[in-house]
């Protein structure tokens, strides 16, 4: 069994608490940032001491509470003092929220509320990161209406916490609570049966999500939702990535492809990709029993990193795809320097310089859509003979303009 973590987040005021209750209300174990933080802070906790020391008494009612609206007023006043905020509570926050985690039960769905989810850089750590939004006067009124709020004060948290357009760069899910609460209730509840609900599954299940060989026309989310699943998987691997890149067709800008965002993971050795599994499950990716390539002919050149290419065992890898519903993706495991590991990135390189070629691969790609397949694995299996050729035009290509595997 395992647990999904899901990262839950959005602006103050945008309606994140609503989402994280009804989630709750479905089975989630609600792990409450906002809740956490005043807990850490409580009278007679070594949070509130620190943070007496460092903003003056002023920061307590007369009963030796917090007076959070005073402290607001202090710590939102300019960056250094928000930066000493966050260095005390930040902390203190999450080793309460270890502690929370540790004692779920082992086929959980974790809902993580983090209001500065995107502040503190922790989005790559969550298999699905969901933002709660709402313009910026409507929460204003909102903070206004229902939290008590000047509308100075308002104005001026939202302005302390990350814009829309870096909340848009790590959302997998964007739910706008532009209507009603009704309505954000609705949307939470259907994206809780519809997405997560499965996913949760098929990590306990280690079962990939399924995903229909048919090709789709181009879409412009491709390239930054490959950029937040790569940035998943370098937090996932750490050390153990050499380097992570975005491969496939749909890294080719205009590209017709499967709706599948293929990655390629760098790793030092075979044995690596073996103990990348465990972390790879917690990123919400699932072995597979795929563990090669098709080898390629020779095709020796100037620039390749290796000497024997019809060597089978060089074709070796290790295959995860991705549990998620919504975002089906194959991680490819190669070794460094192998041909499999080169190819994947030969091949988007040689396809975006040469209109022809990819107006080629392309043509193929339709042709073998055309006779249908019942798998990813037969549709694949389809297109292998071109591939033999182009092997040998791709490391020709390479040859000829010096090409290397860039960082």
């Amino acid at each position: 069994m395992g647990v999904l973590r899901i990262g839950l987040t959005g602006g103050i005021g945008a309606g994140k608490s609503t989402v994280s209750a009804t989630f709750s209300e479905l089975g989630g174990v609600v792990v409450d940032g906002d809740v956490i933080a005043r807990e850490v802070v409580e009278p007679g906790t070594p949070g509130l001491k620190s943070l007496v020391e460092a903003f003056g008494e002023e920061i307590l009612q007369p009963d030796g509470a917090l007076n959070r609206p005073a402290l607001a007023a202090i710590a939102f006043s300019d960056d250094e003092k928000r930066a000493t905020l966050n260095g005390i509570v930040h902390p203190l926050v999450a080793q309460r929220r270890s502690e929370l985690i540790a004692a779920a039960a082992e086929d959980a769905v974790i809902v993580e509320d983090i209001p500065l989810l995107v502040e503190s850089q922790m989005a790559p750590m969550f298999p699905l990161v969901i933002v709660v939004h709402a313009d910026a006067d409507l929460r204003v009124k909102r903070l206004i209406e229902y939290r008590g709020f000047s509308e100075e004060d308002a104005r001026a948290r939202i302005a302390a916490q990350a814009t829309e357009e870096q909340r848009r760069a790590v959302a997998d899910v964007w739910l706008d609570n532009a209507g009603s609460a009704e309505e954000l209730v609705a949307a939470a509840r259907a994206l809780w049966h519809d997405r997560i609900e499965p996913f949760a599954a098929n990590i306990a299940a280690r079962r990939p999500a399924q995903a229909p060989p048919q090709l789709v026309p181009p879409d412009p989310q491709w390239p930054a939702q490959a950029q937040r699943i790569v940035a998943r998987l370098r937090t996932a691997c750490g050390h153990r990535a050499v380097r992570v890149d975005h491969i496939g067709s749909t890294a080719v800008a205009g590209m017709a492809a499967k709706d599948v965002i293929n990655v390629q993971v760098t790793v030092d050795a075979l044995g690596t990709a073996e103990e990348i599994a465990e972390a790879m499950l917690g990123a919400g990716y699932v072995a597979t029993p795929i563990t090669e390539d098709a080898a390629k002919p020779d095709a020796r050149s100037t620039v390749a990193d290796f000497d024997h290419v019809d060597d089978p065992a060089l074709w070796r890898k290790r295959l995860y795809r991705s549990a998620d519903p919504g975002r089906p993706t194959n991680v490819h495991v190669r070794v460094q320097g192998w041909p499999g590991q080169q190819f994947a990135l030969l091949f988007v390189d040689w396809l975006r310089a040469d209109p022809g070629e990819q107006a080629a691969y392309l043509d193929l790609k339709h042709r073998v859509a055309a006779r249908g397949h019942a798998t990813m694995g037969d549709y694949a299996e389809d297109k292998e003979p071109w591939f033999s050729d182009a092997y040998r035009r791709a490391w020709q290509w390479a040859d000829a303009t010096g090409w290397r595997p860039g960082d």
